[in-house]
Protein backbone atom coordinates (compact mmCIF):
# COMPACT_ATOMS: atom_id res chain seq x y z
CA UNK A 1 0.00 0.00 0.00
CA UNK A 2 2.22 2.32 1.02
CA UNK A 3 4.49 1.55 -2.45
CA UNK A 4 1.17 2.48 -4.66
CA UNK A 5 0.87 5.98 -2.11
CA UNK A 6 4.63 6.73 -3.38
CA UNK A 7 4.28 5.79 -6.75
CA UNK A 8 1.05 7.21 -7.42
CA UNK A 9 0.42 10.49 -5.03
CA UNK A 10 -1.07 12.85 -7.50
CA UNK A 11 -3.48 10.07 -9.10
CA UNK A 12 -4.37 9.54 -5.09
CA UNK A 13 -5.34 13.16 -5.01
CA UNK A 14 -6.79 13.43 -8.21
CA UNK A 15 -9.30 10.16 -7.52
CA UNK A 16 -10.25 11.92 -4.21
CA UNK A 17 -11.21 14.43 -6.31
CA UNK A 18 -13.42 13.37 -8.88
CA UNK A 19 -15.08 11.30 -5.93
CA UNK A 20 -15.80 14.71 -4.42
CA UNK A 21 -16.58 16.29 -7.39
CA UNK A 22 -18.81 13.51 -8.67
CA UNK A 23 -20.82 13.35 -5.18
CA UNK A 24 -21.27 17.55 -4.26
CA UNK A 25 -24.55 19.58 -4.60
CA UNK A 26 -23.00 21.27 -8.07
CA UNK A 27 -24.62 24.87 -7.25
CA UNK A 28 -26.44 26.62 -10.73
CA UNK A 29 -24.41 28.66 -12.40
CA UNK A 30 -25.08 30.05 -16.39
CA UNK A 31 -22.53 27.41 -17.68
CA UNK A 32 -25.73 24.96 -17.03
CA UNK A 33 -26.93 26.57 -20.31
CA UNK A 34 -24.38 25.33 -22.36
CA UNK A 35 -25.63 22.09 -24.05
CA UNK A 36 -23.66 19.15 -23.16
CA UNK A 37 -21.26 21.00 -21.32
CA UNK A 38 -21.21 18.84 -18.54
CA UNK A 39 -20.26 15.56 -21.24
CA UNK A 40 -17.16 17.92 -21.47
CA UNK A 41 -16.06 18.34 -17.97
CA UNK A 42 -16.99 14.46 -17.52
CA UNK A 43 -14.13 14.04 -20.40
CA UNK A 44 -11.84 16.18 -18.60
CA UNK A 45 -12.21 14.66 -15.75
CA UNK A 46 -11.49 11.12 -16.57
CA UNK A 47 -9.04 12.00 -19.34
CA UNK A 48 -6.90 13.73 -16.20
CA UNK A 49 -7.15 10.77 -14.29
CA UNK A 50 -6.10 8.13 -17.10
CA UNK A 51 -3.34 10.80 -18.60
CA UNK A 52 -2.26 10.82 -14.54
CA UNK A 53 -2.30 7.18 -14.20
CA UNK A 54 -0.51 6.39 -16.87
CA UNK A 55 2.30 9.42 -16.83
CA UNK A 56 2.98 7.94 -12.65
CA UNK A 57 2.63 4.47 -14.34
CA UNK A 58 5.30 5.31 -16.77
CA UNK A 59 7.46 7.21 -14.34
CA UNK A 60 7.78 4.49 -12.23
CA UNK A 61 8.82 2.06 -14.73
CA UNK A 62 11.13 4.24 -16.67
CA UNK A 63 14.22 2.14 -15.94
CA UNK A 64 12.75 -1.36 -16.49
CA UNK A 65 13.78 -2.92 -19.85
CA UNK A 66 10.16 -4.99 -20.18
CA UNK A 67 7.54 -2.55 -18.29
CA UNK A 68 4.59 -4.58 -17.44
CA UNK A 69 2.02 -2.29 -19.79
CA UNK A 70 -0.84 -5.15 -19.04
CA UNK A 71 -1.11 -3.12 -15.66
CA UNK A 72 -1.20 -0.03 -17.20
CA UNK A 73 -3.99 -0.91 -19.20
CA UNK A 74 -6.22 -2.12 -16.60
CA UNK A 75 -4.84 0.20 -13.81
CA UNK A 76 -5.30 3.40 -16.15
CA UNK A 77 -7.98 2.33 -18.84
CA UNK A 78 -9.79 -0.22 -17.14
CA UNK A 79 -9.75 0.51 -13.68
CA UNK A 80 -10.82 4.50 -14.34
CA UNK A 81 -14.25 2.98 -16.40
CA UNK A 82 -15.39 0.94 -13.93
CA UNK A 83 -14.49 3.26 -11.05
CA UNK A 84 -17.01 5.86 -13.19
CA UNK A 85 -19.25 2.91 -13.59
CA UNK A 86 -19.60 2.90 -9.72
CA UNK A 87 -19.88 6.34 -9.28
CA UNK A 88 -22.40 6.70 -11.75
CA UNK A 89 -24.38 4.20 -9.42
CA UNK A 90 -23.81 5.96 -6.97
CA UNK A 91 -25.10 8.97 -7.80
CA UNK A 92 -28.26 7.17 -8.98
CA UNK A 93 -29.06 5.34 -5.90
CA UNK A 94 -27.57 7.07 -2.70
CA UNK A 95 -27.69 11.08 -3.83
CA UNK A 96 -31.17 12.37 -4.27
CA UNK A 97 -29.56 15.24 -6.28
CA UNK A 98 -27.38 13.85 -8.39
CA UNK A 99 -28.40 11.21 -11.30
CA UNK A 100 -26.53 8.05 -12.79
CA UNK A 101 -26.54 8.98 -16.39
CA UNK A 102 -25.01 6.53 -18.83
CA UNK A 103 -24.37 9.73 -21.38
CA UNK A 104 -22.04 10.81 -18.52
CA UNK A 105 -20.91 7.23 -18.07
CA UNK A 106 -20.17 7.08 -21.90
CA UNK A 107 -18.33 10.74 -22.00
CA UNK A 108 -16.19 8.95 -18.62
CA UNK A 109 -15.06 5.72 -20.51
CA UNK A 110 -14.51 8.41 -24.05
CA UNK A 111 -11.85 10.68 -21.39
CA UNK A 112 -10.24 7.36 -20.05
CA UNK A 113 -9.61 6.03 -23.36
CA UNK A 114 -8.35 9.84 -25.40
CA UNK A 115 -5.96 9.53 -22.50
CA UNK A 116 -4.98 6.04 -22.66
CA UNK A 117 -4.37 6.45 -26.39
CA UNK A 118 -2.33 9.36 -26.06
CA UNK A 119 -0.41 8.50 -23.41
CA UNK A 120 0.67 4.92 -25.25
CA UNK A 121 0.72 6.03 -28.60
CA UNK A 122 2.66 9.53 -27.79
CA UNK A 123 4.14 9.52 -24.42
CA UNK A 124 5.09 5.88 -23.81
CA UNK A 125 7.35 5.55 -27.29
CA UNK A 126 9.30 9.03 -25.45
CA UNK A 127 9.84 8.04 -21.65
CA UNK A 128 11.18 4.65 -23.12
CA UNK A 129 13.38 5.68 -25.95
CA UNK A 130 16.98 5.00 -26.24
CA UNK A 131 19.33 8.02 -24.69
Amino acid sequence: MLRLIKNYPLSILFILTVVYLSLFRPPKTELDNIPNFDKLVHIGMYFGMSALLWVEFLRAHRRDQHPPMWHAWIGALLCPVLFSGAIELVQQYATSYRSGDLMDFLANSTGALLATLLAYFVVRPRVFEKA
